[in-house]
This record gives C-alpha cells, sequence and structure tokens, in this order.
C-alpha cells in the first residue's frame, strides 16, 4: 500500500531555502521550507502543538507545552518551549544529546489555506556539511511535513508502520531524492559549491533510503 500516489508532485508543495545566520557570535545556516496547507490557521496550529493531535503525523509527545517548559519527543529531540504566539508563531530549543539548535514554526493566511514556514537553525559541522548539504536535515522536514498533509487531508492518524517503511518504497526513494536535490539547489542558491552540493544530496538520498548513491 503506497502513502503517495505522486510523490514527485508532493515533495514540490514545499519550498526550500537556505539563509546564513549566526548565534552568539558563532556561523549558523537556517533551513527554511514552506508549505500551504488546505485549513485555517487555528486548525493548523492545533494540529502542530496539541499533544494529543502532534502523534498522528509526527511522534508521542510529553511534556508541558506552554513557554518555558520542556517537551520530548519520542524516540528524537528535545527541548524547551521558548516563544508562542497564538495562532501565528513557536519558538523550540531542538536539542539531541549534547547538540542543540533552533526550530521556529510561524503560521500565515493564504489564499489557499494557511501557509506554514519552518526555520531550523543550526551551528555547522563542516566536514558533516560537506558530506550531506542541508537535506539531512531538510528531507527529516520534509518527510513530517509530508504526514501532516495526509492527516490534514484524511483526519486520520498516519500508519506508524506505512511511515517506517516509506522511505526504502519506490515512492519514497522518489520523494526523498526529489526533496534532497531541492535542497541542495536551495544551497547552492546560497554560495554553495553546486558539485559538493549535489553530490550531498545523493548521500543524502542514500542515508535516508538505505541505498548507494
Amino acid at each position: 500500500m503506497s502513502m503517495l500516489t505522486d510523490p514527485v508532485a508532493v515533495a514540490g508543495l514545499v519550498t526550500r531555502e537556505i539563509r546564513a545566520g549566526e548565534r552568539q557570535g558563532a556561523p549558523t545556516r537556517i533551513a527554511v521550507a514552506r508549505r500551504t496547507y488546505a485549513t485555517d490557521p487555528d486548525d493548523l496550529w492545533d494540529t502542530l502543538t496539541d499533544a494529543e493531535r502532534i502523534p498522528r503525523w509526527f511522534l508521542p509527545i510529553t511534556g508541558e507545552l506552554t513557554v518555558g517548559g520542556r517537551y520530548q519527543l519520542e524516540g528524537n529531540a528535545g527541548g524547551v518551549v521558548e516563544e508562542c504566539e497564538r495562532p501565528k508563531h513557536f519558538a523550540v530549543t531542538w536539542e539531541m544529546g549534547p547538540m542543540i539548535s533552533w526550530l521556529e514554526i510561524r503560521l500565515a493566511p493564504a489564499t489557499e489555506g494557511t501557509t506554514l514556514e519552518l526555520l531550523h537553525e543550526a551551528a555547522v559541522d563542516p566536514d558533516m556539511w560537506n558530506q550531506f548539504g542541508p537535506g539531512a536535515v531538510g528531507v527529516g522536514w520534509d518527510l513530517a511535513l509530508m504526514g501532516l498533509g495526509l492527516h490534514l487531508e484524511s483526519g486520520a492518524a498516519v500508519d506508524p508502520t506505512l511511515a517506517l517503511d516509506f522511505p526504502s518504497t519506490q515512492e519514497g526513494v522518489q520523494f526523498i531524492r526529489t526533496a534532497a536535490t531541492g535542497w541542495a539547489e536551495a544551497a547552492i542558491a546560497d554560495g554553495d559549491d553546486p558539485t559538493l552540493a549535489r553530490e550531498g544530496a545523493e548521500a543524502t538520498t542514500g542515508f535516508y533510503t538505505g541505498a548507494a548513491g
């Protein structure tokens, strides 16, 4: 059973951008993803912030989802809620072991519904960036935004077994390769070496799908 009938088209619903940033005097890179969903801001906000709805498209979450509170995603990142303005934006730290980065979600009304803008900012390990580029982080968010779209369209929870198997399916490989290529092109637009960026996209595709190159 396939999760997507047209994985390339679904990957194309996301607009990707890379920006240079700075935190406490250290250089960072910011991965920006935008997608418009056919729902209103309040519904999208609840889908993103309600502990009962988040697992239907992402991962189980525990903690205090208010400013100053700590959250923990099952088997993934945790952190602190730093800002929250319903239904416009929230910002959290994104902590995995000793590595800390920053995530912000912004919502804005659009003609077709509501546009979600996701910004993930992190200090960059040059070796890791040269090997994988922004797709190492970006493709993970593409998969999350895909799951969010499937949940909003059907109202049902995404089957976790299908989600786990998706990257190794033919449709999953197409989706991930399209997304990784999109992140590479965004990095090139921000000044990255084109050859390294495109090689990084292939490495990212292999990482997520379990396939070589």
